[in-house]
Protein backbone atom coordinates (compact mmCIF):
# COMPACT_ATOMS: atom_id res chain seq x y z
CA UNK A 1 0.00 0.00 0.00
CA UNK A 2 3.04 2.71 0.95
CA UNK A 3 4.41 1.37 -2.62
CA UNK A 4 1.10 2.44 -4.32
CA UNK A 5 0.55 5.56 -2.38
CA UNK A 6 4.67 6.77 -3.51
CA UNK A 7 3.60 5.79 -7.24
CA UNK A 8 0.38 7.71 -7.09
CA UNK A 9 1.99 10.70 -5.71
CA UNK A 10 5.01 10.76 -7.94
CA UNK A 11 2.48 10.62 -10.79
CA UNK A 12 0.55 12.86 -9.32
CA UNK A 13 3.79 15.46 -9.63
CA UNK A 14 4.92 14.46 -13.44
CA UNK A 15 1.44 15.31 -14.27
CA UNK A 16 1.71 18.66 -12.43
CA UNK A 17 5.10 18.84 -14.80
CA UNK A 18 3.29 17.82 -17.84
CA UNK A 19 0.26 20.15 -17.99
CA UNK A 20 2.73 23.14 -16.94
CA UNK A 21 4.58 22.38 -19.97
CA UNK A 22 1.65 21.82 -22.17
CA UNK A 23 -0.02 24.82 -20.63
CA UNK A 24 3.51 26.68 -21.85
CA UNK A 25 3.98 25.39 -25.23
CA UNK A 26 0.47 26.00 -26.27
CA UNK A 27 0.71 29.97 -25.29
CA UNK A 28 3.54 30.24 -27.56
CA UNK A 29 2.35 28.37 -30.16
CA UNK A 30 -1.01 30.42 -29.63
CA UNK A 31 1.02 34.04 -30.13
CA UNK A 32 3.01 32.59 -32.34
CA UNK A 33 -0.08 32.12 -34.29
CA UNK A 34 -1.56 35.07 -33.75
CA UNK A 35 1.18 37.09 -34.51
CA UNK A 36 1.18 35.11 -38.26
CA UNK A 37 -2.00 35.29 -38.70
CA UNK A 38 -1.61 39.30 -38.82
CA UNK A 39 1.31 39.74 -40.81
CA UNK A 40 0.13 37.22 -43.50
CA UNK A 41 -3.26 37.43 -43.55
CA UNK A 42 -6.10 35.27 -45.07
CA UNK A 43 -4.29 32.48 -45.70
CA UNK A 44 -4.02 30.31 -48.84
CA UNK A 45 -6.99 28.52 -50.76
CA UNK A 46 -6.71 25.23 -51.29
CA UNK A 47 -9.26 23.53 -53.80
CA UNK A 48 -8.92 19.59 -54.58
CA UNK A 49 -11.22 17.10 -56.93
CA UNK A 50 -12.77 14.41 -54.68
CA UNK A 51 -13.69 12.69 -58.41
CA UNK A 52 -10.32 12.53 -59.39
CA UNK A 53 -9.99 10.97 -55.75
CA UNK A 54 -12.63 8.46 -56.10
CA UNK A 55 -11.24 7.73 -59.16
CA UNK A 56 -7.63 7.27 -58.29
CA UNK A 57 -9.00 4.29 -55.54
CA UNK A 58 -10.72 2.44 -58.32
CA UNK A 59 -8.18 2.68 -60.97
CA UNK A 60 -5.90 1.51 -57.94
CA UNK A 61 -7.62 -1.37 -57.26
CA UNK A 62 -8.74 -2.89 -60.33
CA UNK A 63 -5.54 -2.63 -61.55
CA UNK A 64 -4.27 -5.23 -58.84
CA UNK A 65 -7.13 -7.55 -59.12
CA UNK A 66 -6.00 -8.11 -62.84
CA UNK A 67 -3.17 -10.28 -63.95
CA UNK A 68 0.03 -8.49 -66.11
CA UNK A 69 -1.69 -9.15 -69.48
CA UNK A 70 -4.83 -7.95 -68.24
CA UNK A 71 -3.40 -4.97 -66.26
CA UNK A 72 -1.64 -3.92 -70.10
CA UNK A 73 -4.70 -3.92 -71.98
CA UNK A 74 -6.31 -1.80 -69.52
CA UNK A 75 -3.59 0.39 -68.44
CA UNK A 76 -3.57 1.19 -72.84
CA UNK A 77 -7.13 1.56 -72.73
CA UNK A 78 -7.68 3.96 -70.06
CA UNK A 79 -4.16 5.87 -71.44
CA UNK A 80 -6.32 6.33 -74.99
CA UNK A 81 -9.35 7.37 -73.16
CA UNK A 82 -7.56 10.33 -71.23
CA UNK A 83 -5.99 11.50 -74.35
CA UNK A 84 -9.56 11.57 -75.85
CA UNK A 85 -10.82 14.02 -72.57
CA UNK A 86 -8.12 15.84 -72.56
CA UNK A 87 -8.41 16.57 -76.62
CA UNK A 88 -12.29 17.25 -75.95
CA UNK A 89 -11.47 19.75 -73.03
CA UNK A 90 -8.68 21.72 -74.71
CA UNK A 91 -11.30 22.26 -78.20
CA UNK A 92 -13.83 23.35 -75.44
CA UNK A 93 -10.79 25.96 -73.92
CA UNK A 94 -10.63 27.21 -77.51
CA UNK A 95 -14.20 28.21 -77.80
CA UNK A 96 -14.26 32.19 -78.10
CA UNK A 97 -15.75 33.74 -74.60
CA UNK A 98 -18.05 31.96 -72.65
CA UNK A 99 -21.72 31.76 -73.40
CA UNK A 100 -25.05 31.11 -72.02
CA UNK A 101 -24.55 27.87 -74.09
CA UNK A 102 -21.51 27.03 -72.67
CA UNK A 103 -22.38 27.62 -68.95
CA UNK A 104 -25.03 25.50 -69.54
CA UNK A 105 -23.27 22.37 -70.68
CA UNK A 106 -20.95 22.92 -67.93
CA UNK A 107 -21.18 20.04 -65.02
CA UNK A 108 -22.87 21.31 -61.70
CA UNK A 109 -20.39 21.84 -59.01
CA UNK A 110 -20.06 20.79 -55.63
CA UNK A 111 -18.27 22.64 -53.75
CA UNK A 112 -17.30 21.10 -50.26
CA UNK A 113 -16.64 22.95 -46.83
CA UNK A 114 -15.21 21.88 -43.47
CA UNK A 115 -16.13 23.03 -40.37
CA UNK A 116 -14.40 21.28 -36.90
CA UNK A 117 -16.00 23.45 -34.09
CA UNK A 118 -14.79 23.93 -30.62
CA UNK A 119 -15.94 26.06 -27.94
CA UNK A 120 -15.11 29.02 -29.41
CA UNK A 121 -16.04 28.26 -32.93
CA UNK A 122 -12.48 29.36 -33.89
CA UNK A 123 -12.56 27.87 -37.84
CA UNK A 124 -15.44 30.90 -38.17
CA UNK A 125 -12.73 32.73 -40.10
CA UNK A 126 -11.73 29.97 -42.29
CA UNK A 127 -15.53 29.45 -42.99
CA UNK A 128 -15.95 33.01 -44.20
CA UNK A 129 -13.40 33.10 -46.59
CA UNK A 130 -14.43 30.18 -48.17
CA UNK A 131 -18.08 31.17 -48.44
CA UNK A 132 -17.14 34.14 -49.78
CA UNK A 133 -14.64 32.36 -52.44
CA UNK A 134 -17.53 30.10 -53.36
CA UNK A 135 -20.45 32.45 -53.29
CA UNK A 136 -17.56 34.36 -56.55
CA UNK A 137 -18.83 31.54 -58.44
CA UNK A 138 -21.32 29.41 -57.84
CA UNK A 139 -24.46 29.42 -59.67
CA UNK A 140 -28.21 29.60 -58.04
CA UNK A 141 -29.85 26.56 -59.27
CA UNK A 142 -27.04 24.67 -60.56
CA UNK A 143 -24.11 24.26 -58.36
CA UNK A 144 -24.64 22.91 -54.34
CA UNK A 145 -22.23 23.64 -51.24
CA UNK A 146 -22.19 20.78 -49.09
CA UNK A 147 -20.43 21.52 -45.67
CA UNK A 148 -19.19 18.72 -43.20
CA UNK A 149 -19.86 19.82 -39.64
CA UNK A 150 -18.74 18.62 -36.75
CA UNK A 151 -19.37 20.70 -33.55
CA UNK A 152 -20.50 20.01 -30.68
CA UNK A 153 -21.29 23.80 -29.57
CA UNK A 154 -20.16 26.44 -27.73
CA UNK A 155 -20.44 30.19 -27.24
CA UNK A 156 -23.83 32.01 -28.18
CA UNK A 157 -22.36 34.81 -30.44
CA UNK A 158 -19.57 32.76 -31.73
CA UNK A 159 -22.17 30.39 -33.02
CA UNK A 160 -24.27 33.00 -33.83
CA UNK A 161 -21.52 34.36 -36.47
CA UNK A 162 -21.18 30.85 -37.96
CA UNK A 163 -24.18 29.91 -38.29
CA UNK A 164 -24.85 33.53 -40.39
CA UNK A 165 -21.91 32.74 -42.60
CA UNK A 166 -23.91 29.58 -43.68
CA UNK A 167 -26.97 31.63 -43.95
CA UNK A 168 -25.14 33.72 -46.62
CA UNK A 169 -25.65 30.92 -48.96
CA UNK A 170 -29.07 29.93 -48.39
CA UNK A 171 -29.45 33.54 -49.09
CA UNK A 172 -28.05 33.38 -52.49
CA UNK A 173 -30.51 30.69 -53.49
CA UNK A 174 -27.50 27.78 -53.91
CA UNK A 175 -28.45 24.71 -52.82
CA UNK A 176 -26.77 23.86 -48.92
CA UNK A 177 -26.54 20.27 -47.78
CA UNK A 178 -24.56 19.54 -44.11
CA UNK A 179 -23.44 16.23 -43.52
CA UNK A 180 -23.16 15.36 -40.02
CA UNK A 181 -20.74 12.13 -39.30
CA UNK A 182 -20.27 12.34 -35.94
CA UNK A 183 -21.83 15.03 -33.73
CA UNK A 184 -23.97 18.55 -34.34
CA UNK A 185 -25.23 19.43 -31.33
CA UNK A 186 -26.21 22.87 -29.21
CA UNK A 187 -24.41 25.59 -31.35
CA UNK A 188 -23.78 22.85 -33.85
CA UNK A 189 -27.36 22.27 -34.97
CA UNK A 190 -27.67 26.15 -34.53
CA UNK A 191 -25.27 25.73 -38.04
CA UNK A 192 -26.71 23.03 -39.51
CA UNK A 193 -30.24 23.63 -39.57
CA UNK A 194 -29.56 26.67 -42.15
CA UNK A 195 -28.99 23.65 -44.46
CA UNK A 196 -31.40 22.57 -46.78
CA UNK A 197 -30.93 19.19 -46.36
CA UNK A 198 -29.42 17.73 -43.35
CA UNK A 199 -27.61 13.90 -44.07
CA UNK A 200 -26.38 12.30 -40.50
CA UNK A 201 -24.90 8.97 -39.96
CA UNK A 202 -26.36 6.43 -37.75
CA UNK A 203 -24.87 7.36 -34.44
CA UNK A 204 -24.06 10.58 -35.26
CA UNK A 205 -25.67 13.28 -32.18
CA UNK A 206 -28.07 15.98 -33.07
CA UNK A 207 -29.86 18.35 -30.94
CA UNK A 208 -29.10 19.80 -28.01
CA UNK A 209 -31.45 22.76 -28.41
CA UNK A 210 -30.99 24.72 -25.21
CA UNK A 211 -28.35 27.41 -23.06
CA UNK A 212 -26.03 26.89 -20.56
CA UNK A 213 -23.95 28.43 -18.14
CA UNK A 214 -22.38 27.73 -15.28
CA UNK A 215 -19.42 29.41 -12.87
CA UNK A 216 -18.25 29.18 -9.23
CA UNK A 217 -18.27 31.40 -7.24
CA UNK A 218 -15.93 31.76 -4.18
CA UNK A 219 -17.42 34.51 -2.56
CA UNK A 220 -17.77 32.58 1.08
CA UNK A 221 -14.16 31.79 0.65
CA UNK A 222 -12.91 34.81 0.63
CA UNK A 223 -15.35 36.05 3.61
CA UNK A 224 -14.02 33.01 5.69
CA UNK A 225 -9.95 34.24 5.30
CA UNK A 226 -11.64 37.72 5.59
CA UNK A 227 -11.23 38.95 2.33
CA UNK A 228 -13.10 41.82 0.92
CA UNK A 229 -14.23 41.53 -3.11
CA UNK A 230 -16.02 44.67 -4.48
CA UNK A 231 -17.60 45.23 -7.91
CA UNK A 232 -18.48 48.75 -8.78
CA UNK A 233 -20.96 49.11 -11.74
CA UNK A 234 -22.68 51.62 -13.10
CA UNK A 235 -25.80 50.23 -14.77
CA UNK A 236 -28.51 48.02 -12.29
CA UNK A 237 -27.55 44.94 -14.47
CA UNK A 238 -24.14 45.24 -15.88
CA UNK A 239 -23.20 42.64 -13.55
CA UNK A 240 -25.63 39.85 -12.59
CA UNK A 241 -23.27 37.24 -11.25
CA UNK A 242 -20.17 37.16 -10.16
CA UNK A 243 -17.26 34.66 -9.44
CA UNK A 244 -16.04 36.42 -6.67
CA UNK A 245 -18.66 38.79 -5.23
CA UNK A 246 -22.07 37.66 -3.51
CA UNK A 247 -24.70 36.66 -6.15
CA UNK A 248 -28.28 38.21 -4.90
CA UNK A 249 -31.47 36.60 -5.60
CA UNK A 250 -32.44 39.24 -8.17
CA UNK A 251 -29.18 38.88 -9.99
CA UNK A 252 -29.72 35.07 -10.08
CA UNK A 253 -33.11 35.68 -11.23
CA UNK A 254 -32.28 38.12 -14.13
CA UNK A 255 -29.43 35.88 -14.92
CA UNK A 256 -32.31 33.09 -15.84
CA UNK A 257 -34.21 35.33 -17.54
CA UNK A 258 -31.32 36.28 -19.85
CA UNK A 259 -30.56 32.48 -20.55
CA UNK A 260 -34.33 31.90 -21.19
CA UNK A 261 -34.31 34.49 -23.67
CA UNK A 262 -31.11 33.28 -25.41
CA UNK A 263 -33.46 29.43 -25.47
CA UNK A 264 -36.44 31.64 -27.32
CA UNK A 265 -34.30 33.58 -29.76
CA UNK A 266 -32.54 29.72 -30.29
CA UNK A 267 -35.83 28.00 -31.16
CA UNK A 268 -37.02 30.54 -33.17
CA UNK A 269 -33.99 30.19 -35.53
CA UNK A 270 -34.11 26.39 -35.95
CA UNK A 271 -38.06 27.00 -36.41
CA UNK A 272 -37.81 29.31 -38.95
CA UNK A 273 -35.34 27.62 -40.92
CA UNK A 274 -36.81 24.34 -40.63
CA UNK A 275 -40.93 24.87 -40.72
CA UNK A 276 -41.88 21.25 -40.38
CA UNK A 277 -40.17 20.68 -37.10
CA UNK A 278 -41.91 20.74 -34.13
CA UNK A 279 -39.41 22.89 -32.44
CA UNK A 280 -41.66 22.84 -28.54
CA UNK A 281 -40.97 18.23 -29.02
CA UNK A 282 -37.03 18.89 -29.20
CA UNK A 283 -36.32 22.11 -27.66
CA UNK A 284 -35.81 20.60 -24.12
CA UNK A 285 -32.01 20.27 -24.44
CA UNK A 286 -31.84 16.46 -25.75
CA UNK A 287 -30.03 14.83 -27.79
CA UNK A 288 -30.91 12.03 -30.75
CA UNK A 289 -28.98 9.73 -32.60
CA UNK A 290 -28.78 9.62 -36.24
CA UNK A 291 -31.73 7.46 -36.76
CA UNK A 292 -33.87 8.65 -33.56
CA UNK A 293 -32.90 12.49 -35.19
CA UNK A 294 -34.50 11.30 -38.63
CA UNK A 295 -38.00 10.52 -36.83
CA UNK A 296 -37.91 13.47 -34.91
CA UNK A 297 -37.15 15.53 -38.31
CA UNK A 298 -34.12 16.90 -36.89
CA UNK A 299 -32.90 15.35 -40.34
CA UNK A 300 -33.74 14.38 -43.63
CA UNK A 301 -31.49 11.76 -44.40
CA UNK A 302 -29.34 9.07 -42.83
CA UNK A 303 -26.05 8.68 -44.60
CA UNK A 304 -22.32 9.46 -44.23
CA UNK A 305 -20.58 11.98 -45.69
CA UNK A 306 -18.86 9.33 -47.98
CA UNK A 307 -21.47 8.09 -49.47
CA UNK A 308 -23.27 11.66 -50.18
CA UNK A 309 -20.60 12.53 -51.70
CA UNK A 310 -19.31 9.54 -53.75
CA UNK A 311 -22.66 9.38 -55.26
CA UNK A 312 -22.39 13.32 -55.97
CA UNK A 313 -19.69 12.50 -58.35
CA UNK A 314 -21.47 10.64 -60.62
CA UNK A 315 -23.59 14.26 -61.23
CA UNK A 316 -20.96 17.37 -60.31
CA UNK A 317 -17.38 17.96 -60.19
CA UNK A 318 -16.84 17.84 -56.56
CA UNK A 319 -14.22 20.17 -54.92
CA UNK A 320 -13.07 20.62 -51.25
CA UNK A 321 -12.67 24.39 -50.88
CA UNK A 322 -10.56 25.51 -47.96
CA UNK A 323 -7.89 28.03 -46.48
CA UNK A 324 -4.89 27.27 -44.98
CA UNK A 325 -1.98 28.90 -43.00
CA UNK A 326 1.35 27.74 -43.49
CA UNK A 327 2.82 26.58 -40.43
CA UNK A 328 6.82 28.36 -39.98
CA UNK A 329 9.33 25.57 -38.58
CA UNK A 330 8.84 27.04 -35.20
CA UNK A 331 5.60 26.34 -34.74
CA UNK A 332 5.87 22.73 -36.49
CA UNK A 333 8.66 22.42 -33.58
CA UNK A 334 5.88 23.52 -30.92
CA UNK A 335 2.42 21.88 -32.34
CA UNK A 336 4.68 18.46 -32.23
CA UNK A 337 5.90 19.20 -28.84
CA UNK A 338 2.75 20.20 -27.87
CA UNK A 339 1.02 16.91 -29.15
CA UNK A 340 3.93 14.76 -27.78
CA UNK A 341 3.72 16.28 -24.47
CA UNK A 342 -0.10 16.20 -24.29
CA UNK A 343 -0.09 12.29 -25.78
CA UNK A 344 2.23 11.66 -22.61
CA UNK A 345 0.21 12.91 -20.07
CA UNK A 346 -3.26 10.90 -21.12
CA UNK A 347 -0.88 7.87 -20.98
CA UNK A 348 0.67 8.61 -17.65
CA UNK A 349 -3.18 9.57 -16.61
CA UNK A 350 -4.76 6.34 -18.05
CA UNK A 351 -1.74 4.29 -16.01
CA UNK A 352 -2.52 5.87 -12.95
CA UNK A 353 -6.21 5.19 -13.46
CA UNK A 354 -5.43 1.75 -14.07
CA UNK A 355 -3.37 1.19 -11.01
CA UNK A 356 -6.54 2.88 -9.03
CA UNK A 357 -8.73 0.17 -10.82
CA UNK A 358 -6.54 -2.75 -9.69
Amino acid sequence: MEFLSDYGLFLAKVATVVVAVLILITAIVSAAQKDRGDQHGDGELRTRKLNDRYRRLKESLQSRLMDDEQRKQWEKSEKKRRKAEQKAQKQHAKAAGHTPQDADERKPRVFVLDFHGDIKASDTDMLRQSVTSVLSVAEAGKDEVVVRLESGGGLVHSYGLAAAQLDRIRNRNINLTVCVDKVAASGGYMMACVADRIVASPFAILGSIGVVAQLPNFHRLLKKNDVDFEVLTAGEHKRTLTVFGENTDKGRQKFLDDLEDTHVLFKEYVGERRPGLDIAAVSNGDIWFGKRALDVHLIDEVMTSDEYLESACDRADVIVVGFHHKRSLAERLGFAASTAVEQSFWRIVGTFRNQNIQ
